[in-house]
């Protein structure tokens, strides 16, 4: 199994190049299933769940051809086989995605009930809440999410959806079942995280109807079949967002090319407020510090608010800045995992329910810790930035998930850092 061995200590310069989301990547590999054209999809990230994508889809019989230059080029056109398998859904939770697509271009579709990160409850009742509106029947059976269309209809119908709680993945998968529904959807309470308007850009450059796309109100005007096309996956805001808090920690000046500032408008406000200097530029964001900042409480919450995907490595942030700080999370409940393995390295974090009160310590201290999830591995690497000695950090398996070849960039902008097994 491999891990990450870290020197701490250095200040961080250069610049890196920010990957496509991955975010945006997966839900945008689930819309090639909606045409039988070919669908070009460029900057996609190299990482392991989009690997499983690619495996999922092309057991159902797409062709997906990945591409030097980080593009894959899809045709779900001789699709055979409407089925995602609990072999490979149990990894990821973005399996889901595969839904809506499937029954609304075949009318049919068998989906494992999904797995992913063990960061809490993120039910999919959503889901089948809002596709049992659009006339599917949908049962679960052995695990599996069996759906048809219900009443011998040919196409799903347009419906009002409202979901009980703000739903990313939920209003992807209404978004693509909508774009091939009969009459108008309207989804009330959607998402509208960055991902949500690049995948139905990418839905209208291939023929859907869409308005509203980026608000929590979007409109939807079915059509009859969708065409291929070409785009390009939105940078990663989580990326950019783990190295502006990476930069910030250890000191140093870098460059996040592709970087969107737009996007991270609530941790940028809380970075600046830390003491440390961003400035937007036209294909990036440049990110300065002398390191050790003040420490800044905030609170998690659905986008534009502060995310759930940055809390960890914000706290590793704090937990080296000067002064005491408060971080509530309102998203996950089990999303403090990482904490136990801040304290292995010497932070001083207290927990009470869903608050984390974090102590600024002046320094940490290399140590063996064990990552849990995917943003826990992040904020794990930036505390082993700054540590003084070796930290190792297991179980990174769930870094590359996330992270398209962080190590590499890492080092590239003067961390001591090196993949062992």
């Amino acid at each position: 199994m491999d891990k990450l061995l870290i020197r701490g200590g250095r200040p961080l310069n250069g610049e890196v190049l920010i990957s496509g989301a991955k975010n945006a990547a997966l839900p945008e590999l689930c819309a090639a299933l909606l045409t039988a054209d070919t669908l070009t999809l460029r900057n996609v990230p190299r990482l392991q769940d989009v690997s499983t994508m690619l495996k999922l889809i092309r057991n159902m019989g797409v062709t997906a051809d990945v591409q030097a230059d980080g593009s894959v080029v899809l045709n779900a056109a001789d699709l055979t086989n409407p089925e995602a398998p609990y072999e490979l859904v149990k990894t990821m939770r973005a399996s889901v995605l595969a839904l809506g697509p499937l029954l609304a271009r075949f009318g049919h579709a068998k989906v494992s009930l999904p797995g992913g990160c063990a960061i809490g409850s993120r039910p999919v009742d959503q889901h089948l809440k809002g596709l049992t509106a659009m006339g599917a029947d949908i049962a679960v059976e052995h695990g599996y999410m069996v759906a048809k269309l219900a009443n011998g209809r040919t196409r799903l119908k347009g419906a009002r959806i409202a979901t009980d709680m703000v739903t990313v993945t939920g209003t992807e998968n209404f978004l693509m079942a909508a774009a091939l529904a009969e009459g108008e959807t309207l989804l009330e309470n959607a998402a509208q995280e960055p991902e949500i308007p690049d995948l139905a850009e990418l839905l209208i450059s291939m023929g859907a109807k869409i308005e509203g796309h980026g608000t929590s109100r979007i409109r939807i005007q079915g059509v009859e079949s969708l065409h291929g096309g070409a785009h390009q996956v939105v940078a990663d805001r989580i990326e950019t967002g783990t190295f502006l808090c990476a930069v910030a920690a250890t000191g140093g000046d870098v460059f996040l090319k592709h970087g969107r500032a737009e996007h991270l408008d609530a941790v940028i406000d809380k970075l600046r407020d830390a003491g440390a200097t961003i400035t937007a530029l036209e294909d990036g964001i440049r990110v300065q510090s002398q390191g050790r900042l003040k420490a800044q409480s905030f609170r998690t919450t659905e986008y534009p608010g502060f995310p759930t995907d940055m809390q960890a490595q914000f706290m590793a942030l704090n937990c080296i800045a000067h002064g005491t700080s408060k971080v509530t999370e309102t998203i996950f409940e089990n999303r403090f995992m990482h904490v136990n393995e801040m304290v292995r390295l010497g932070a001083h974090i207290q927990i009470d329910g869903k608050v984390a009160v974090i102590e600024g310590v002046e320094k940490l201290s290399g140590a063996t810790v064990m990552a849990t999830d995917l943003r826990a591995s992040a904020s794990l690497v930036i505390a082993g930035l700054v540590a003084e000695g070796e930290t190792l950090v297991d179980r990174i398996y769930h870094l590359d998930r996330g992270y398209d070849q962080m190590e590499a960039k890492l080092r590239a902008i003067g961390a001591d850092i090196e993949r062992t097994k």
